[in-house]
């Protein structure tokens, strides 16, 4: 019920639009029911339930995500997966995995996709210095448009690694009119897991909560062989596949970037139970993201 109503009131905040409907896709495939626009002046976080994000599905709605792509051939098998349901995602790429893959992040994009950022270097911000962690912010998404070769092109939607924040760094992210993604629900595809039971922990958690935004990695083979399965079972079960996208000519502001105080965005009160206060040492290791592919 906190959901139904929350989504009630955000007639002011989110314009909804139809998209990829039954008749726009080959016969028997599951196929987008709805595109949600999100206006990043109005709605700053998403996903993590009612008190973290703002509420923007209804039952029985998912929005499919990936996080830490582009790679050959995964991120391309991904991709053949979701064209063969006409679905569509939302991609975090990373900054490094764009630099290396850019024909494949265009790839993305032209599949009609939308393309988001997981940071420059998938580092963990609670452990950085204020002034790196924003700048592995904001170099996450200026490589992820030179890849593109179109800035505009990269939706102010962002996902911290590890789902880690700092008061500072959301401070920031609202800052820049960057919306901050959370996710409902994951598939566990970081283990090394067979594709069939990985699908089987999607379900099941999806089934959990029956709405959400489900997390899932296309760097990974498991993960590219378990999407079919797990977009048939969606399917199967009257689930519908909901796409998310910007406000037409939203995008980060990179000129606000440089007049932010971080002083102030250290005061800032914490915005959420997943933010962390601000580190007070200026160094820490990075956690070892290869380790985690």
């Amino acid at each position: 019920m906190i959901y139904r109503y929350a989504a009630i009131g955000l007639v002011a905040l989110l314009s909804l639009t139809g998209a990829a409907r039954a008749a726009d896709c080959p016969a028997g495939t599951l196929g987008t029911s709805r595109t949600v626009v999100i206006d990043p002046a109005k709605v700053h976080r998403v996903g993590g339930g009612p008190d973290y994000g703002t509420p923007i599905l209804e039952d029985r709605e998912v929005i499919l995500t990936f996080d830490d792509g582009p790679i050959p051939p995964w991120t391309g098998k991904v991709l053949d997966a979701l064209a063969a349901e006409c679905v569509h995602a939302t991609f975090f790429t990373v900054g490094t995995m764009a630099r290396a893959h850019p024909a494949l992040l265009k790839r993305v994009l032209a599949e009609g996709h939308t393309v988001g950022t997981h940071s420059e270097r998938h580092a963990h911000i609670p452990k950085l210095p204020y002034k790196a962690a924003v700048k592995e912010i904001l170099d996450g998404f200026a490589t992820a448009g030179k890849s593109l070769g179109d800035q505009a092109a990269v939706a102010p939607f962002f996902r911290f690694p590890y789902l880690e924040s700092t008061r500072a760094t959301e401070t920031y992210a609202a800052a820049m009119g960057i919306v901050i993604w959370n996710i409902d629900f994951h598939a566990s595809d970081w283990m090394f897991l067979t594709p069939e039971v990985l699908a089987q922990r999607a379900i099941e958690r999806i089934e959990q909560k029956k709405r959400g935004i489900l997390l899932l990695h296309d760097i990974h083979q498991r993960t590219a062989l378990a999407l079919p399965v797990i977009l048939r079972e969606l399917k199967s079960r009257g689930y519908k596949v909901v796409h998310a996208v910007p406000t037409p000519g939203a995008h980060v502001n990179f000129e606000v970037a440089a007049k932010i105080d971080p002083w102030a965005a250290k005061a800032a009160p914490l915005r959420s139970s997943r933010a962390k206060p601000s580190p007070t040492f200026d160094g820490g290791p990075v956690e070892d993201w290869a380790g985690q592919r």
